[in-house]
């Protein structure tokens, strides 16, 4: 094998236009793109053909990736995902692997290389009509499949996974919460499997779609199906059955039922139709495969960061790609690297949020941004003006969420914002439930959320816990603190963490140990609670109380600061307390007891 690693295109010559790469059963004619095996002409997407044919003119030598989508992909800034998903599915259609077939060897950090034995020879002049194609489906264009991002940052992997769980299972459906990158995963896949599919992509997007009786006549539109009835089903039908498309339906959420009822069917009566759906809950119908889209990965904060150790997360890397995308000019450096991991960590790795913050970076510095985090400004961040209404700031996403929920899990997912960080369903419920609300309908609430992506599950120590995300939570924070609700929730708050300290120092005493650290996810309520207690509206009377409980673990986990100011809770509360009840007596006159001592 040669050691070449970069194989420049050579342009045929006109002594090369009859020419026949011939491997295994297959002949491969360069100048008139066609692959035959056994004689029969192999369909295949014109970008795989490309990269076919780059390959075998170089058999044996390595083709770089950058190389090979130059080749195959001129003009167009793609990821190296596409170039992947691309090549697995030409070995899939070589049989690369079967009985012993090698065709396509992946080259680690180099690129790939054609390794199967060719041989050459001249094609005899066709005296017969070029071999005829299937009737052509409608261009990409003509479709209107959006454009890629020039540059998707930490998606390489989901675009590859989904590709091939497209090809296996036939009915995927991408779900996450909002801001989360559905939509730009799908279309890369799209672009990705063009030549899998034959250009064969149907994009729909269903976000305009306020009538869920018109989704079937929407998918129709965009497919080019004519129907003359109400009902368009049975012509999207006679028209997927005898051809291998793929369908990607975007932003099912707000339509949810006719896009499953509509999925479903054709999942089941068209066994040549791929789909793949976005929603923020999945469809639950038969054949549906769920990929849980997460996050982008960002480092734990931490002073000792350097920026080469946060470069190496996508989080950060889409933060700086976007800061300087909006003018930021200065490379990430040591000092500034644990701020930035900050604000990924605050924006629980959500890409939407990720690139309002990084596009303010500009205006405030990387210092400042992660101070405005900590009020609802953000919320209010613009982002780009040709995206759609729902994608323009935080508060227009979360508005697009938030009014699909019933009346009862809009109250439910206010209330919850008083949560900071984890929580228990059995907190939940005791903080939330009322004389409206049984402990019952907000475990139902919950479970329901859980499913729209609004309410995460997370997992400590075996035991099921849930939290909101930080952009979720301020959202819905504001929406608690328009309501009357606010001030009896937070109470409802404190009171719980009160009675699960004094649970705590129970069980411990009972020989539960003395490892303190399973309480450390819940110290950020615990501190909530105690500042509304000192707030305006507080009950001081719950702070002293909540403040003796809490200082022992704060002392075991030499969280000094809080440990100290549990002190000073307590010596203020009394301070208020001793002053509220000499004001009462002031006003009441001196007590009877006093009276009679007096008088002795």
């Amino acid at each position: 094998m040669s050691s070449s690693t970069d194989i420049p295109f050579q342009p045929a010559k006109f002594d090369d236009l009859q020419s026949i790469i011939s491997f295994g059963p297959y002949s491969l004619m360069p100048a008139r793109r066609l692959l035959l095996r056994d004689g029969e002409t192999v369909e295949v997407g014109s970008r795989a053909l490309d990269v076919l044919i780059a390959l075998a003119e170089v058999a044996g030598d390595v083709v770089g990736q950058r190389e090979l989508l130059d080749r195959a992909w001129p003009n167009v800034v793609v990821n190296k995902g596409s170039l992947r998903v691309t090549i697995s599915g030409l070995r899939k259609q070589l049989g690369d692997g079967q009985d012993g077939a090698r065709y396509i060897a992946n080259v680690t950090g180099r690129g790939y290389c054609f390794v199967a034995p060719v041989t050459h020879s001249v094609a005899k002049p066709l005296k017969t009509a070029p071999v005829s194609h299937p009737t052509a489906l409608p261009r990409v264009a003509d479709r209107r499949l959006p454009p890629q991002l020039q540059r998707m940052v930490g998606r390489d992997d989901a675009v590859e996974s989904l590709a091939t769980l497209l090809v296996s299972r036939r009915f995927v459906s991408v779900v996450g919460p909002g801001g989360v990158g559905k939509t730009t995963v799908a279309i890369s896949v799209g672009h990705a499997m063009l030549d899998a599919f034959g250009d064969a992509v149907y994009f729909v997007d269903l976000s305009a779609v306020s009538d869920p009786a018109l989704v079937p006549s929407t998918v129709a539109a965009v497919l080019g199906v004519i129907s003359q009835t109400q009902d368009p089903f049975p012509n999207l039908l006679a028209f997927l059955s005898e051809r291998r498309a793929l369908l990607i339906l975007d932003n099912c959420e707000h339509v949810i039922n006719a896009a499953a009822l509509l999925t479903e069917g054709l999942f089941n009566e068209a066994p040549q139709a791929h789909i793949l759906t976005t929603s923020r809950e999945a469809l639950r119908v038969e054949g549906e495969h769920v990929h849980l889209l997460a996050p982008l990965d960002y480092p734990p904060p931490s002073e000792q960061l350097t920026a080469a150790e946060a470069l190496e997360r996508s989080a950060v890397q889409l933060f700086m790609d976007r800061a300087f995308a909006a003018g930021h000019t200065a490379e990430l450096t040591d000092v500034d690297a644990p701020a930035v991991a900050a604000i990924c960590s605050r924006l629980d790795g959500i890409p939407f949020a990720i690139e309002l913050a990084a596009s303010r970076v500009g205006a405030y510095g990387l210092q400042s941004i992660a101070d405005l985090l900590d009020n609802r400004f953000k919320l209010l961040w613009q982002g780009r003006r040709s995206a759609p209404p729902r994608q323009q700031s935080l508060t227009a996403m979360l508005d697009w969420s938030f009014n699909l929920l019933s009346d009862r899990d809009r109250c439910v997912l206010g209330r919850l914002s008083t949560f900071v960080g984890v929580f228990t369903l059995d907190a939940a419920q005791s903080v939330v439930s009322d004389e409206h609300m049984d402990p019952s309908e907000v475990a139902e609430a919950i479970a329901s959320m859980v499913d729209k992506s609004l309410v995460l599950i997370a997992p400590i120590n075996g035991v099921p816990h849930h939290r909101l995300l930080d952009t979720t939570r301020a959202y819905a924070a504001e929406k608690l603190r328009n309501s009357v609700d606010a001030n009896i929730i937070a109470r409802n708050h404190a009171l719980y963490f009160e009675q699960w300290l004094l649970a705590w120092e129970q069980w411990r005493l009972r020989g539960g140990g003395k490892d303190y650290t399973p309480a450390i996810p819940h110290m950020g309520n615990v501190r909530a609670a105690l500042e509304w207690c000192f707030g305006s509206g507080g009950d001081a009377a719950i702070a002293v109380r909540l403040a003796a409980a809490a200082m022992p673990i704060f002392f075991r986990l030499s969280l000094l600061v809080e440990s100290r100011g549990g002190a000073d809770y307590q010596r203020d509360s009394l301070g208020q307390a001793s002053r509220r009840q000499k004001g009462t007596r002031a006003r009441l006159g001196p007590t009877p007891e006093v009276t009679r001592s007096r008088r002795k």
